[in-house]
């Protein structure tokens, strides 16, 4: 039975005033990646490549581990993108064999007269050949189990980001600053 899962998430963030805008953060995706995973877990493959090994989850009897391929970039106008390249399930064969999943994400700056904030989306996609004994449970009770599963990651992701991100985005400003005051003085930041 081949079911089609799906969640999807939004997020808000608050930016602190800075000396250095968030934008120019932005422009280094590679941060984003180390805030929304453990980074005992994250293997940089290549440039824009990195492979999350998510921890074990239990869907029904069967306990699997993902592991996702993401290239993460920051196009010219100062939107960060996350999008899956690649994907396998551990811990059970016959669904590795037959699971597809796509990850896509967008994270960007809005300034308002009053505050700064990012804002972000991700969706998330599985297809998947269900394993006997589960081939046997009704459709609907499935899906209803995996968009569950689903978006339990995705608010984990999503708690994640909101509690890191800011604190790497605040100790990331005071190194950059502490370094170039020690280098050549202090430099103007634009945006």
């Amino acid at each position: 039975m081949l079911v089609h899962f799906q969640a999807q998430e939004s997020v808000t963030i608050p930016v602190p005033r800075q000396p250095i805008p968030i934008e120019h953060y932005l422009r280094q995706p590679q941060r984003l990646v180390y805030a929304i995973a453990d980074p005992r877990q994250v293997e940089e493959l290549e440039e824009q490549i990195y492979r999350l090994k998510m921890r074990p989850r239990n869907f029904f009897s069967f306990t699997i581990q993902p592991v996702v391929d993401v290239r993460v970039w920051t196009e010219p106008s100062n939107i960060l993108r996350l999008q899956s390249v690649g994907c396998e399930i551990r811990g059970v064969p016959y669904i590795d064999r037959r699971f597809r999943l796509n990850l896509t994400g967008t994270l960007q700056a809005v300034r308002s007269s009053r505050c700064s904030s990012l804002v972000g989306h991700a969706n998330l996609q599985v297809d998947v050949d269900v394993p006997p004994p589960l081939n046997l449970m009704p459709k609907p009770m499935v899906e209803a189990a995996g968009n569950s599963l689903l978006a339990s990651v995705l608010g984990l992701i999503k708690q994640q980001l909101t509690r890191q991100l800011m604190a790497d985005y605040q100790q990331w400003v005071a190194s950059t600053m502490q370094a170039e005051a020690e280098a050549h003085g202090t430099l103007a930041w634009e945006t």
